[in-house]
């Protein structure tokens, strides 16, 4: 048998309102309060009462009479009710089984409570902010370009945008291009940087120079990838330009551009084979099946599986008035001209030179800058290819149509106010890796640092 013991909570009324308190201190302070209030206006009353009223009052002396809340007693002035009512207090505290520090212990466990629920609200909070981002890093486990694809033709099909048959053709494709392992082909577009050569040649007289990259074809998202695809339709373009030149057409031995499940599957070779450990860690090793983004880093560990050599320049901060980057377009100007320029006395205004294209990230984005314009006034402009680009508008640029191609050719340029995230990171390509460099390389990924410039 257990004996508990049960602690009751007395309550302490005041007689001249409505208050209740559990402390009996606290009524004591209460209730002098209202005594000193009403003790001058007490003693004008009873020093304007009549004789009549005096005498026949049942108390002595003539004064009002003053009931104790606690008990029968009937006081003649507020004063004795005043001690009267101390005694009270004061016995009812010695044998109160209320302990005087149950307010401070009260308040303890309400600050307790709120700190607690606090704390379940910021860990809701948390858990919702990272479900977000898994969503948009596409690594919420809703799969990858597989799924997307086919829910993108069924969301059309059930909307009327698609036929059934068109449906199916689609997905025929999709499994064919899973199971080749080659991009289809069907967002490409051919020709771009011959017809940009022969646009310049024809127009822009305002450039007195224009640096072109070598050949290279234009990838665009599609219903498998958008959204989340660019870093790999920017890797397609890129290998579209490298397949065609000598020294690297030969350490690739795929020999076609692969599908973007595909780049996936080298991305996590190019991790399997020890490079840049901390990016494969922030994937959890793992890209097939899902949407995630893929950014500089991703790109050189596969540029080094591939045994090409490649470098990451990372232009971490704004070089010029409102957030520009003019280092930046420095820097890709140099990276273009300086093999135009070897051995000329006078180099052409328009140089489609041998230099791939340059992988361009920024926070949320990656583009291809194929080439740079020089302005009279010494400006400088950079030439992008865009993935989220349909491939309507950028087969404009193949148009026989004047107006038509300058209007395409406009999208593409970017200048120093057109550029203006915190940061910009840069891929460039650089040569083909021996072996022993490949392997060395992959020594020095295990902290993988870009060039930092400035």
């Amino acid at each position: 048998m257990y004996c508990v013991s049960v602690v009751v909570e007395k309550r302490f009324s005041c007689p001249m309102c409505a208050l209740v308190c559990t402390d009996a201190f606290i009524l004591q302070e209460h209730v002098e309060l209202h005594l000193l209030e009403e003790s001058p206006a007490e003693e004008a009353v009873l020093g304007a009462t009549s004789s009549t009223e005096a005498a026949s009052s049942s108390n002595s002396s003539g004064g009002k009479s003053y009931v104790c809340p606690l008990c029968s007693v009937v006081c003649g002035d507020c004063y004795s009710l005043q001690e009267h009512v101390e005694l009270h207090l004061d016995y009812g505290t010695a044998n109160s089984a209320v302990s005087p520090g149950s307010d401070l212990r009260l308040a303890r466990r309400l600050q307790e409570e709120e700190k607690q629920r606090r704390k379940e609200q910021e860990a809701k909070q948390e858990a919702e902010e990272f479900k977000k981002l898994q969503r948009q890093f596409g690594v919420d486990g809703r799969g990858g370009y597989r799924k997307q694809m086919e829910r993108t033709t069924e969301k059309a099909v059930s909307r009327s945008v698609m036929v059934p048959a068109d449906f199916h053709n689609k997905r025929d494709e999709m499994m064919e291009a899973l199971t080749s392992r080659v991009d289809n082909g069907r967002t490409r577009t051919q020709g771009v940087l011959g017809a940009l050569y022969v646009y310049y040649q024809r127009e822009a007289r305002d450039c007195v120079h224009v640096w072109l990259s070598a050949d290279t074809d234009h990838y665009c998202s599609s219903e498998g990838d958008k959204g989340w695809g660019c870093g790999y339709r920017n890797f397609q373009m890129l290998l579209s330009s490298l397949q065609r030149m000598a020294p690297y057409s030969t350490s690739l031995s795929e020999g076609s551009v692969p599908s973007i499940p595909r780049v996936q599957v080298l991305i996590e070779g190019a991790w399997r084979e020890g490079l840049d450990p901390q990016g494969a860690t922030h994937f959890n090793q793992r890209l097939q099946g899902t949407r995630a983004w893929i950014g500089a880093t991703e790109i050189y560990a596969l540029c080094t599986s591939l045994r090409v050599s490649a470098r990451v320049l990372d232009f971490h901060q704004a070089t010029g008035p409102g957030d520009t980057h003019p280092r930046l377009f420095d820097w890709v100007k140099q990276y273009f001209s300086q093999t135009a320029t070897r051995g000329a006395r006078l180099p052409p205004r328009v140089v489609q030179t041998t230099q791939p294209p340059l992988y361009l990230q920024h926070q949320g984005h990656s583009r291809s800058i194929v080439g740079v314009e020089q302005k009279k006034n010494g400006s400088l402009c950079l030439l992008l290819l865009d993935p989220g680009c349909s491939p309507g508008d950028v087969r404009k640029l193949l148009s026989q149509d004047g107006s038509t191609v300058s209007t395409a050719v406009c999208r593409m340029r970017k200048f120093p106010g057109n550029l203006k995230h915190r940061q910009y990171q840069v891929v460039a390509v650089e040569g083909v890796l021996s072996p022993v460099e490949k392997q060395t390389r992959i020594l020095n990924s295990r902290t993988l640092r870009a060039e930092r410039i400035p």
